[in-house]
């Protein structure tokens, strides 16, 4: 009877888990995450494919895709503060998922009759059918952004009851399911469209983001309901900037784009006049103009102000580095002899080590408290870079400052052809990054690059220990009413500072002067963990702010 009741008990246990709120929002990250993974790898493929093996629109849609986050990650956040969650959740939801439809059914189109689109208006439709391409993924990639900003920074910390455990526990899961995707999606899409077509890989991305849009609808609107505090969101007082009338009659506040009724008694009758004296010779177009430009200072502003900012900028630091498994390391190491196959393998470890990165995360917060832990994943994280650091001056590094280019005998059809980067921002072919190297050439020596990728990946445990420790004290340390403000802004200092990493590629592009790019990279890590260390320092001379949990 006692095994009967256990049972029971436990299969009880399971389906209140399987219906609870914290399930439904893995499942739904996951399946978001899925689609992501397997959207940002094939629209590198599809865009490389489209324009003949050429890197120019991979190159563009990188730039869009950056500058837009940088510039609108503000304003992003801000509309994410300014209306009810679960309008939020399901209208990211609905532009991401209908975007990535529609540009799969134009990729299918242009794949399809390629030949009789490039004969029409002498080419001039062709052009329009990648600029549609190019716009609708970044409208993809800017509400993907929102949905992250309002999924993973704020309803996991209403739903967790800002318990710092249950907290730590849901973040590091999400960036559990976040590494297994990153591995697994590419991989499943890529081998749709090299068994099948493109256009068969266009219609299979279609069909899993027509089913994903639909069980993740349902799966947030059941999470909206069940956790009556997501319904809860308090409004924000910004100050005061505009003054509109409104022919109501009443006046309209206007605060950083935020509209709140105010009786007009409330105003002389001698200022009203002379705002509306002002207002009336600026056409309405500006005046939104205006509380947009306003919007984007505030919400940088608010950064600013946040005790975490240091924190937040340190780990924006941690993105201009060569020294991860994206198209700049992985092509480095394809011009050092280094196999597609045994990559790919390098990447399946390196996951593992990110793996660990969430498990050594929970431990340490758990014996020494979250502001010590990013101390102790700072040291471990820049303690494994030393090996990156010792590669650069390592037997077989080809590092040369000299102009003179190394011929290495060539080793010929020993090489796999890559898979494209997995990077989440930009998609290039690794092979051309080093178009003047020998592809499948072999150093004098693997001490070097044996050095690097080890270094690379023990280097992980300790980065996404720290990111996570950054992540969760973004979202303790935030008042709500500006937590998506605050972290579009970071959302957009962390494409920033990916951006400037490619600027230092470009600005030293040979293999031979790769060393140089680890060492910056380390410059930058170093600043990063910095800024942090000087946060903790400032952070244990003041009391702690009231949130529950241990």
């Amino acid at each position: 009877s006692n095994k009967s009741f256990k049972t029971l008990y436990l299969i009880e246990s399971a389906l209140i888990y399987l219906k609870g709120p914290k399930f439904l929002i893995y499942v739904s990250g996951a399946l978001s995450m899925w689609g992501d993974r397997m959207w940002h790898f094939a629209i590198s493929v599809f865009l490389i494919e489209l324009y003949g093996h050429n890197l120019l629109l991979t190159g563009i849609f990188g730039l869009v895709v950056a500058g837009s986050v940088l510039l609108l990650g503000a304003l992003i956040g801000d509309w994410v503060d300014r209306n009810p969650r679960n309008k939020v959740a399901h209208a990211s939801l609905f532009i991401q998922n209908i975007s990535v439809t529609v540009c799969s059914i134009v990729l299918m189109l242009v794949f399809s009759y390629k030949k009789w689109i490039e004969e029409i208006w002498d080419g001039w439709l062709t052009v329009v059918c990648y600029t549609v391409v190019i716009v609708l993924a970044n409208v993809a990639n800017l509400a993907s952004t929102a949905l992250t900003i309002a999924i993973q920074r704020d309803w996991i910390v209403v739903i967790t009851g800002y318990n710092r455990g249950h907290l730590a526990g849901m973040n590091a899961t999400m960036r559990r399911i976040d590494q297994v995707t990153n591995i697994l999606a590419p991989l499943a899409v890529g081998q749709v469209m090299t068994l099948a077509s493109n256009v068969v890989g266009c219609g299979f991305i279609l069909g899993w983001n027509l089913v994903s849009l639909i069980v993740e609808f349902i799966f947030l609107s059941r999470v909206y309901r069940i956790v009556p505090a997501l319904s809860a969101k308090p409004q924000t007082d910004r100050q005061i900037e505009l003054l509109i009338y409104n022919p109501n009659p009443q006046y309209i506040l206007v605060c950083s784009g935020r509209t709140s009724a105010c009786p007009a008694a409330a105003i002389s009758e001698e200022s009203t006049s002379l705002h509306l004296q002002e207002i009336s010779r600026i056409p309405v177009c500006l005046h939104r103009l205006r509380g947009l430009l306003s919007t984007c200072r505030e919400g940088w502003r608010a950064y600013y102000r946040q005790p975490v900012f240091l924190a937040g900028l340190g780990l924006a630091f941690l993105y201009t580095t060569v020294l991860g498994f994206d198209c700049i390391t992985t092509g480095y190491a394809y011009t050092q002899g280094i196999s597609g196959s045994l990559l790919s393998i390098l990447m399946g470890v390196s996951a593992v080590a990110g793996l660990l990165g969430t498990v050594l995360f929970t431990k340490l917060r758990k014996a020494c408290g979250l502001v010590n832990t990013g101390v102790i994943s700072s040291a471990l994280h820049l303690v494994c870079l030393l090996l990156c650091l010792w590669s650069v001056f390592a037997p077989g590094s080809p590092m040369d400052l000299s102009h003179q280019r190394h011929i290495y005998p060539l080793r010929g059809g020993s090489n796999q052809p890559l898979l494209p980067d997995r990077s989440s921002i930009h998609w290039t072919n690794n092979t051309v990054l080093f178009e003047n190297a020998p592809a499948g050439t072999e150093p004098e020596s693997y001490v070097s690059i044996i050095l690097l990728f080890l270094g690379v990946i023990t280097a992980r445990v300790g980065l996404w220990s720290f990111d996570l420790t950054v992540t969760q004290l973004l979202q303790e340390t935030i008042c709500e009413s500006e937590r998506g403000a605050v972290n579009g802004v970071q959302s957009s200092m962390n494409y920033l500072m990916d951006l400037l990493h490619f600027i230092m590629v470009i600005s030293a592009p040979q293999p031979q002067h790769f060393g140089i790019l680890v060492i910056i990279s380390i410059l930058f890590i170093f600043t990063g963990h910095t800024m942090y260390f000087l946060y903790a320092r400032k952070i244990k001379r003041k009391p702690q702010p009231s949130f529950p949990g241990s």
